[in-house]
């Protein structure tokens, strides 16, 4: 059985995750957090639990969700799985934190290139990646079957979707992206997005007004 576990942090109120397993291992999602109260709570839970991070996912690469990337990545030393399509929003991102006001400095460390199709697995678990483009260029929804639930990033939220307004955003592919890989989900499949509560697909069927 897999547990998610999720946090909320920064002044974007992002979500971050921690999926893990009766053996403690452990993925890190979007970790979101800023330094230091922030990352006190995350590091506390993840070493309370005596988890093994086995590597850090990013669902896209928009600041929000990468501001505690470069601690996560130092403390962990696992490597970091993104999209191809996204490494450019990565690369931006001190440019990007610059027009909110603060200092981030660039990204250091291994990452790793994923796309649909590929296999990921958490011990015994297998997520099924898809792509998700609109929000972002490259973003990713990560799906477990046996546990029903999707972690669905920015592309999906309860009653919403992601803003595309921002750069390579393209509402026309994100409204595809959601219809043709997340609302072909089983309707009891539980979504943890990127910000705000948990939802399924099936209350997204009948209520989000963006997808009907």
């Amino acid at each position: 059985m897999l547990h998610v576990e999720s946090f909320t942090f920064n002044p974007f109120s992002e979500n971050t995750y921690v999926i893990y397993n009766e053996e403690k291992e452990a993925f890190l999602i979007d970790p979101g957090n800023m330094p230091d109260a922030e990352t006190k709570v995350l590091a506390d839970f993840i070493k309370t639990k005596d988890l093994k991070i086995q590597n850090i996912l990013l669902t896209h690469a928009h600041i929000d969700h990468i501001i505690g990337l470069q601690w996560a990545y130092d403390e962990f030393k696992v490597p970091v799985l993104v999209h191809l399509e996204e490494v450019e929003i990565l690369e931006k991102a001190p440019f990007t934190a610059k027009n909110y006001g603060f200092f981030f400095p660039a990204f250091k460390g291994e990452i790793q290139n994923i796309k649909e199709g590929d296999k990921l697995n958490l011990g015994s678990d297998a997520f099924q990646i898809f792509d998700v483009p609109g929000h972002s260029p490259g973003s990713v929804a990560f799906y477990n079957e046996e546990n029903e639930f999707v972690i669905s990033g920015d592309a999906l939220f309860m009653m919403s979707i992601g803003r595309t307004d921002l750069y390579k955003g393209d509402y026309d592919q994100l409204i595809t992206s959601i219809k043709t890989k997340l609302l072909t989900l089983p309707e009891s499949t539980k979504v943890f997005s990127g910000h705000g509560e948990s939802t399924t697909i099936g209350f997204e069927k009948a209520h989000n007004s963006f997808l009907q």
